[in-house]
């Protein structure tokens, strides 16, 4: 097999593992008031169990950090995927508290060794293609988050139980998983000394922003994933099933803005479109805090998903042209304040809701998201070109866009 081959098989495998994902995830979240009700969790409570499992992913990526210096992320990314996806049947089987805790709390671990897994695969083809192609990894989980929250709504519309609407996407997906993983493609690897020189002290310094920004991103995604269903019902007055919906159009505007995201990085560099998003986003969140009704609250999702899905696929990329030799290190440690941001989100707007009004708690998100436009900087400023390596030739150079646009 040629080394375009296996480059063009590993693209499309990881692509199958993020929509793999998204399925997974949406399955979970947009059932969370139904996990509530089956389980009798308490609303007090509730935020408890919403921030473990951030809790644990984040402890399992920095796990996957030392993990990977010893095996490929490709074989983190087969195992951990299965595992995922039996978690979540688990947290739909249960009729006790204590095993829906340890069904989250195995989602929590395995979860985080996936995503971390999967992103650093992701950075590492993006490096040996030479052009943006983040975004469309993250496209993929995207229309994975559309078909969970699909099958989420039809279970909450013909009340199935969990665990029913569970199996037959476990059933599907896991075998699935296992054969694409058999292509998952390893490219651009670095050794391991080069990977403990890139992120020292002040290599943590210049990845900062990007934590920073990460961190952002993710307290405006963990509050649509965990309180939207909950506000368009609790507080805009929707029904379950159509509280169902929010998460949907979410995915659908983040899989539509992911699928051109790609050639507006190429066209326009990664720091424009950041800036862009980061304004629709905070834009999207006002909307949904003066919402009159459940269809105004829909607009608001809309321009969430549009403003928010570019936004951690680029600050993976940023990370990875930042320290090309130390990739996998930069990507795990940035994926931990994926989770910091599901950590501080989901009690934030849970804790403020409950103390002053859910409305009101929407602005916090919108001003955190504001952030990222004092560090679209750390995006860099050049704009990323077009093709595989060997096809990025403009006369007589080679620009080496995968690394940031620097000649070789």
């Amino acid at each position: 097999m040629t080394a375009d081959v296996r480059l063009r098989h590993g693209r499309a495998a990881l692509g199958f593992s993020f929509f793999v994902q998204g399925v997974t995830f949406a399955l979970l979240v947009t059932r969370i008031p139904a996990i509530q009700d089956r389980y009798g969790i308490s609303d007090g409570l509730l935020p408890v169990f919403l921030a473990a499992v951030p809790i644990l992913a984040g402890l399992s990526s920095v796990a996957t950090e030392h993990l990977v210096k010893r095996v490929p992320p490709s074989v983190v990314l087969r195992w951990a995927q299965p595992l995922v996806l039996l978690a979540l049947l688990g947290a739909g089987a249960g009729t006790d508290i204590w095993q829906v805790a340890l069904a989250l709390g195995a989602f929590g671990l395995s979860v985080g060794a996936l995503d971390a897994s999967m992103n650093m695969l992701g950075v590492r083809l993006q490096g040996a293609y030479g052009r943006s192609i983040m975004l469309g990894f993250h496209a993929s989980y995207s229309l994975g988050g559309i078909l969970g929250a699909s099958a989420a709504w039809a279970g909450a519309h013909w009340h199935l139980s969990l665990f029913t609407s569970y199996l037959p996407a476990v059933v599907v997906l896991l075998p699935a998983a296992l054969f694409a993983s058999r292509f998952y493609a390893d490219e651009g690897s670095a050794p391991v000394v080069a990977a403990e020189k890139g992120l020292g002290a002040g290599g943590f310094k210049l990845l900062l922003p990007l934590c920073l920004v990460m961190a952002c991103a993710y307290i405006g995604d963990s509050t649509v994933a965990n309180w939207s269903a909950k506000y368009l019902q609790d507080v805009l007055g929707s029904s379950e099933q159509l509280a169902t919906v929010p998460y949907n159009v979410y995915m659908v505007t983040t899989l539509l803005g992911r699928a051109v995201g790609d050639l507006g990085v190429r066209r326009f560099g990664a720091a424009a479109v950041v800036r862009m998003g980061s304004l629709v986003a905070a834009g999207g969140f006002a909307v949904v805090a003066v919402a009159s009704g459940p269809w105004v609250g829909m607009l608001g999702f809309t321009l969430l998903g549009i403003g928010l899905c570019v936004i951690v696929p680029q600050t993976f990329a940023a990370a990875g042209r930042l320290f090309p030799g130390a990739s996998d290190t930069a990507v795990a440690r940035l994926n931990i304040f994926n989770y910091v941001g599901f950590l501080i989100g989901s009690p934030l707007v849970g804790g403020i809701g409950d103390a002053w009004s859910y409305r009101g708690a929407m602005f916090v998100p919108m001003a955190l998201v504001l952030v990222t436009l004092f560090y679209a900087r750390s995006f860099g400023s050049d704009v990323a070109g077009y093709g595989v390596r060997h096809e990025r030739r403009v006369g007589d150079r080679a620009v080496d866009v995968g690394r940031g646009g620097n000649e070789v």
